[in-house]
């Protein structure tokens, strides 16, 4: 009994991801339920049950039989017990691998542990009740084992999209408050769909393949990954909610690991506005190692949710990232090979180099002018493009070719 009952207790976040966010000389943190209980004392007083405990990580973020599927009158366990049990294997060694990533180490590895990264947080998305209800309306069931089946069938959902991101990982070492956790922590942010809009509501969460859709993943109380697509970066001027090119998450894509900018301070302010995200975008719990820290809502807005850090909050920074393109190589045949856009697309397929994206150019370089006068020369993330990490500040040249450009965008857009 003891056996078939240990796999029937579902932690939908892992243990081990959980104790990431406890502090090192503690067990426990506190747990905040955002839709309490209530009950009736004999006097027939309604009173709220206090939505605020301490406690451990085996008591957190758990489901009893949430994977649970039943075939006849046999239960099977089956989920939790072998397809969970490798992926959370193998995406704790990522998470730790992307949580210490640095190019000053030596990049050990490094293939297997993005994969292991993009499987875990792929299937991380779905596993949650909040991800297990989205995908229940996507399919249009409540059938429970159909639910559970297409969680299996679609556990690379997001590979694809997240593979083209431009990765930044930002850190909060310099900051007291620090990261919480939610039931839900692969959590995407889009500024044009704010707490209250309809595609926020009960399950529902911007699609990742929408330009302006940012992917937030706290690694540990002091990293946060942040995934933002190519075609946001490059031109953030356009309507967020626009399908990104080449959408179609069911493919192949190429990473860059060159690419993946760090080094990015983030202030006090700045991590308690993605608490407030994260938090926003919970579907009922959320832990902090600190109790005020599960109340960013007394130091951030609502109203401000489309202009955090001038709007650009999760942005990585334009002037570490390449303008590169299309991608090709050759095998030692002579025979074979091939090429890729940036956006994935492949020679045959339409939207291949398509001259539509031509004005990226300009937008592009738009936005690195406005960055720079944003923020000033500091850079605000690090990549390692030429072989070496990006200078810590442009030079006073290069800081002031930017800020020209942004003049120019100025001056044209008063022309007109």
């Amino acid at each position: 009994m003891l056996m078939s009952d240990e796999y029937k207790n579902h932690h939908y976040v892992p243990q081990w991801y959980q104790k990431k966010f406890i502090l090192p000389e503690e067990s426990e943190f506190f747990y905040l339920n955002m839709a309490p209980e209530y009950f009736n004392d004999p006097r027939g007083v309604r009173h709220q049950i206090k939505n605020v405990k301490r406690q451990g990580s085996k008591k957190s973020f758990v489901e009893r039989n949430l994977y649970t599927r039943k075939l006849a009158k046999v239960e099977s366990v089956d989920i939790e017990k072998y397809f969970f049990g490798e992926i959370d294997r193998k995406g704790q060694e990522a998470v730790k691998y992307f949580e210490e990533y640095s190019y000053e180490l030596p990049l050990k590895n490094w293939g297997d542990n993005f994969d292991y990264m993009m499987d875990y947080m792929s299937t991380q998305k779905l596993r949650t009740p909040k991800g297990l209800g989205w995908l229940s309306n996507k399919i249009e069931t409540n059938n429970k084992y159909l639910v559970l089946n297409s969680m299996l069938k679609l556990a690379r959902l997001h590979c694809a999209i997240w593979t083209e991101a431009v990765w930044l990982i930002a850190d909060a070492s310099k900051s007291d408050t620090k990261f919480i956790v939610s039931d839900h922590p692969i959590t995407v942010y889009n500024r044009e769909y704010g707490p209250r809009s309809d595609m926020c509501k009960n399950c529902n969460d911007p699609d990742i393949w929408l330009n302006g859709t940012h992917t937030i993943f706290p690694l540990s109380l002091d990293k946060v990954l942040i995934l933002t697509n190519l075609s946001w970066v490059r031109n953030p001027y356009q309507s967020a909610i626009r399908l990104r090119p080449n959408w179609n998450p069911f493919r192949g894509a190429i990473f860059k690991f060159t690419d993946i900018q760090v080094m990015r301070y983030l202030s006090e302010q700045e991590v308690r506005e993605i608490n407030f995200i994260i938090k926003s975008r919970a579907m009922q719990y959320i832990a902090g190692a600190k109790e005020d820290w599960l109340y960013p809502e007394k130091y951030v807005s609502k109203s401000n949710w489309n202009t955090f850090g001038h709007g650009y909050l999760l942005m990585p920074d334009p002037r570490g990232v390449t303008f590169s393109g299309t991608l090709m190589w050759g095998n030692a045949d002579g025979k074979s090979g091939g090429a890729v856009d940036e956006y994935g697309f492949k020679p045959w397929e339409e939207g291949f180099e398509d001259k539509k994206r031509q004005n990226e150019w300009n937008t592009f370089n738009n936005f690195q002018g406005e960055f720079a006068n944003l923020f000033g020369p500091g850079r605000r993330g690090r990549a390692f493009n030429t072989m070496q990490l990006d200078n810590e500040r442009d030079s006073n040249d290069f800081h002031q070719y930017h800020l020209s450009l942004q003049k120019k965008k100025y001056k044209d857009r008063n022309k007109k």
